[in-house]
């Protein structure tokens, strides 16, 4: 007589919890949707969604910190870890190529990048709020922090007569001269990374021998 045996029972998959906001991370999310209006999504860390009331210019921060001493107009500037981030308006992540082919720097391998539609970055913590104990080294940090309405303000493209190259009118600083800029001082930074020191080239200082009386 055959025996039907019962099928076994799969075994249940464990469901692991995503990891909960902490109440800082809320408090960050909440002012800038408050606040500021911004999009945030994913986290934790709270994540800032691009290409919808900004884009992002991100190079190195050696050549960012540059870029911040030349007489450029910029919007807010955030850090994280060695990349800098200069907030510019929404479709500037697309004119990035096109502007570095019209300023010959086409082709240069400069580590300028851009983050437009469907791209994010972390939030950095919000002015005023205090960064708490434990927070990891290379955290996202405003250097100049984000204002009710600077989306208005931010760099963008010129209308005709209004600045270099080609583009739309814009309130806010002018993008060209920005990625100028930038493509500049991404490409110093990179022939300094390249080329060693004075001190290095010539060594350790020699010490002159004991002279005998």
């Amino acid at each position: 007589m055959a025996v039907t045996l019962p099928l076994a029972t799969p075994l249940a998959t464990p469901l692991v919890p995503s990891p909960r906001p902490t109440p800082e991370e809320d408090a960050y999310a909440s002012w800038y949707g408050r606040v500021l209006g911004w999009t945030v999504t994913g986290g934790p860390p709270v994540q800032l969604a691009t290409g919808v009331r900004f884009d992002v210019l991100e190079l190195p921060s050696d050549a960012g910190a540059a870029l911040l001493r030349r007489p450029v107009a910029t919007g807010p500037v955030a850090l994280m870890g060695r990349r800098m981030r200069f907030l510019v308006a929404t479709g500037g992540a697309e004119e990035l190529d096109g502007l570095l082919d019209w300023l010959e720097w086409g082709g240069v391998a400069l580590d300028l990048t851009a983050l437009g539609a469907g791209g994010r970055i972390t939030a950095p913590v919000p002015p005023g709020h205090a960064v708490r104990d434990g927070c990891p080294r290379g955290a996202a940090v405003w250097l100049r922090p984000p204002e009710q309405g600077c989306e208005a303000l931010l760099p963008a493209l010129s209308g005709p007569g209004q600045g270099a190259g080609p583009g739309r009118v814009g309130a806010g600083p002018d993008l060209v001269r920005l990625v100028s800029a930038a493509a500049t001082e991404c490409h110093r930074a990179r022939l300094r990374r390249r080329t060693p020191s004075r001190s290095a080239v010539a060594g350790p200082p020699s010490r002159a021998g004991r002279v005998s009386p």
